[in-house]
């Protein structure tokens, strides 16, 4: 019987401790080993193109460019790239804007060390690895009506407790161009009000404080 290749793995978080702690739990196992960390997309991207590693974690949000920004650019180099998501946030837009962008799995960074393991092997299996809540999170995504890019301008303002003057300034639009939007915001996110309109926006990950 053929020996089992041992997977390589690329880290990719801003905090230190972090990577520190999934390169023990990788580390522990005979069939797989970390080759390399990133504090950010940017370096992710370069360390992907020296290395090319076998499996990927990255995080989400991190300086200089995101996860999503990384991702898309890994996969459009590399069309074999096997990347999971692994995040503190489990927002349905998160989940969607991640996988959208090539991962092959999502996992929250409180999951335990063997489903780690699990997802690495799994996605470098060629498989999807994708909990059943991400997955519920993200069905409930799919149903949602899209907002239109202008629509996520208006409304990311809105979270940040701007008047509709006071977008419409920002974006260089009337007030009422704005107020369309807010409308339209309204009804696509089932929102009774601004208020609730940001509750939803900061809950699905559309919007950040």
């Amino acid at each position: 019987m053929s020996q089992t290749a041992v997977i390589r793995c690329l880290i990719v978080d801003d905090h230190a401790i972090v990577q520190q702690g999934l390169e023990a739990i990788i580390n522990e196992e005979t069939d797989m080993i970390v080759i390399g960390r990133a504090k950010d997309g940017i370096e992710a991207i370069q360390l992907f193109r020296q290395a090319q590693p076998d499996v990927t974690l990255m995080d989400l949000r991190m300086p200089q460019m995101g996860g999503v920004e990384a991702i898309t650019a890994i996969c459009a180099e590399f069309n074999t790239a096997r990347i999971i998501v692994l995040t503190t946030y489990d927002g349905d837009e998160d989940i969607y804007r991640g996988l959208r962008a090539g991962s092959k799995g999502y996992l929250l960074k409180d999951c335990k060390p063997n489903e780690l393991r699990t997802a690495i092997r799994t996605v470098h299996d060629g498989q999807q690895y994708i909990p059943p809540h991400v997955g519920a999170k993200l069905a409930q995504r799919m149903t949602n009506p899209e907002l239109t890019a202008r629509e996520l301008e208006v409304l990311r303002l809105v979270a940040q407790g701007m008047n509709n003057l006071e977008i419409g300034t920002a974006l260089s639009i009337t007030e009422s161009t704005v107020k369309s939007n807010i409308n339209r915001i309204l009804s696509k996110l089932g929102a009774k009000d601004r208020t609730q309109a940001t509750i939803i926006a900061l809950k699905r990950g559309i919007a950040s404080l």
